[in-house]
């Protein structure tokens, strides 16, 4: 009863928080899950917003190995409309803020769920991308990597080893990286202080790392909507992250 009662007076705006600085301040090991609500924040359009062949294909099509070797063409035509969207924004003041964050503790590490780099692209080092990268594409047969800028080109999507070369992205179906994940779990694990930033809860396992299954930190959400991991959390400031983080890294 005590902690449901702490939760409903933590329903908070991003004022008065200074007592959350302190904890910043003293924390030795801190984790941050962040997920497309940080980037919306960068004017960036979500997952389904990019492009036009959401409307006119299945995801499946679009995001799936086996779309993929219907269709490599359609996949990364798709794919390149989303590059050129991450391109034409920049890292949010919240981005900015995480990777100033990252110079004051021991112990930082940044899990997203997001694919566009912004995190990367604002400075933050210790970066694990769970759902992968969409600036290399990687082979489908000996997994070697390169990296492609603005659009990657569709006449060079065969790779010299027999294989095709496919976006660096985590599609349904797949796993994600075993790494990646076990050192994302492993964070959380140690983790003193977590922060939980622009993701809805719902898509597994990322979720699963804020829970207190994974970690014993004490975990804020920084949502400006109530999510599935709400009940989960010690705190939820319902506000956005770009008015809250530039805060706490001051």
């Amino acid at each position: 009863m005590a902690r449901a009662v702490e939760r409903a007076v933590m329903q908070e705006t991003a004022t008065g928080l200074g007592d959350l600085r302190e904890r910043l301040d003293s924390a030795r090991s801190v984790t941050v899950l962040t997920g497309s609500g940080i980037s919306a924040e960068s004017g960036l359009p979500t997952f389904r917003g990019v492009g036009g062949l959401w409307r006119t294909h299945r995801v499946e099509e679009l995001a799936s190995p086996q779309g993929f070797a219907r269709d490599p063409r359609l996949v990364w035509t798709w794919y390149n409309e989303r590059r050129t969207a991450h391109k034409g924004v920049e890292p949010s003041p919240a981005h900015a803020a995480l990777a100033r964050i990252e110079e004051r503790v021991p112990d930082f590490t940044l899990a997203t769920q997001n694919v566009d780099s912004l995190h990367v692209r604002a400075g933050s080092r210790n970066v694990l991308e769970l759902h992968g990268k969409l600036r290399e594409a990687k082979c489908t047969r000996c997994d070697a990597r390169r990296p492609f800028d603005d659009a990657f080109d569709l006449e060079a999507i065969e790779h010299e080893c027999g294989g095709m070369w496919r976006p660096d992205i985590v599609w349904f179906g797949e796993a994600l990286p075993q790494d990646v994940l076990e050192a994302a779990f492993a964070a959380a694990h140690r983790a003193d202080l977590m922060l939980v930033v622009g993701t809805s809860g719902m898509v597994q396992p990322a979720a699963s790392l804020a829970t207190k299954r994974v970690t014993s930190a004490y975990v804020v959400e920084i949502n400006p909507e109530e999510t599935a991991l709400t009940p989960e959390v010690d705190r939820s400031i319902r506000a956005r992250a770009s008015d809250v983080l530039p805060q706490l890294a001051t």
